[in-house]
């Protein structure tokens, strides 16, 4: 009997230390893909019956690589939210994703984080050519960690040191690089242009002279990428042309979208001009100089791709 009674009071005492305290429950949306509302800011994964959701704007997933060891820190606010809601059957994007969305199933419980901050790091999602080695930027993924993060749910509150949301990946259209094998010489300086439409492929060396001399070349001249010789790809919103990129100052349209730089190369490695010059068939009436690119990447921002192995700038005949 005394021992019944020992166990019933240590039921009561285990009873009132555990009043107050809050049960911690844990989240885990790991195996669940992130995906963005179309017509609304918000970056959601759904379990089931689950759902945790950013609301951040849309440009703070940016085109371009983070830093290395160096993420995207964004504090929780009243504008940049985080919730996880519990509703009383299995949902879907329409229970978020439009101006009114579904009330069915309905809501039966949701957190609110009130601190924290939200770390993004950005990679780009590259295609490789598995002939040329090329790679191509079909998207970059953003891998999202909360860190410090504080719901307030309806019984108390919950704190995770650091919760990872995960990867929310993001497309871009591929780069045209639509060039064909006719180069043509500036009219106005030592650059070689290889146009298509709205692209805009340049050689600016200060080594002209030396690097397309008109004479028949038994092995390629070659020049490494750096300050001297310069390599950039260009998009515009319109059409341009020698007249356009010979006018000074340069007019406002077409408009310059983006703008790719050669990274600086590396002596028989990397970042190599090849050109060769024949004479064949033209009938001693000129020289054509051709461009080879070997192994150069192009850079913009924090990003880049690699060209190709080999790639060809293209030609362009000289009168003699």
């Amino acid at each position: 009997m005394k021992r019944l009674l020992a166990l019933f009071l240590l039921g009561i005492v285990i009873n009132a230390c555990d009043d107050g305290d809050l049960e911690v429950e844990n989240i885990d949306f790991t195996e669940v893909t992130a995906t963005k509302c179309t017509s609304k800011d918000v970056v959601y994964k759904i379990k089931d019956s689950e759902m945790l959701l950013i609301e951040i704007p849309a440009s703070t997933f940016a085109n371009d690589q983070t830093p290395e060891g160096t993420p995207i820190s964004i504090p929780i606010t009243s504008s940049v939210k985080v919730k996880y809601r519990q509703y009383n059957g299995s949902i879907t994007a329409d229970n978020i994703c439009p101006t009114i969305p579904n009330a069915n199933p309905s809501l039966q419980e949701e957190w609110n984080a009130t601190a924290g901050t939200i770390q993004i790091t950005t990679t780009a999602i590259k295609s490789t050519n598995q002939t040329t080695g090329a790679t191509r930027i079909t998207g970059y993924r953003h891998y999202i960690v909360f860190k410090n993060i504080t719901f307030e749910k309806p019984d108390g509150v919950q704190t995770y040191e650091t919760y990872v949301f995960g990867n929310y990946n993001t497309t871009v259209s591929a780069l045209p690089l639509n060039f064909g094998e006719e180069a043509q010489k500036s009219t106005c300086d030592t650059r070689v242009f290889n146009i298509s439409g709205s692209e805009l492929l340049t050689f600016n060396t200060s080594n002209y002279a030396s690097l397309f001399e008109n004479v028949v070349t038994t092995t390629p001249r070659t020049a490494l990428i750096n300050s001297s010789n310069t390599l950039s790809y260009n998009i515009y919103n319109n059409v341009v042309n020698n007249a356009f990129l010979c006018t000074n100052p340069l007019p406002t349209t077409p408009v310059l979208l983006e703008e790719w730089n050669a990274v600086d190369g590396v002596e028989n490695v990397s970042g190599i001009i090849e050109i060769t010059t024949n004479d064949d068939g033209l009938g001693g009436v000129g020289f054509r100089h051709t461009i080879r690119l070997k192994k150069v990447t192009l850079k913009k921002g924090n990003s880049d791709f690699y060209l190709g192995d080999d790639y060809l700038l293209g030609s362009f005949i000289v009168a003699q």
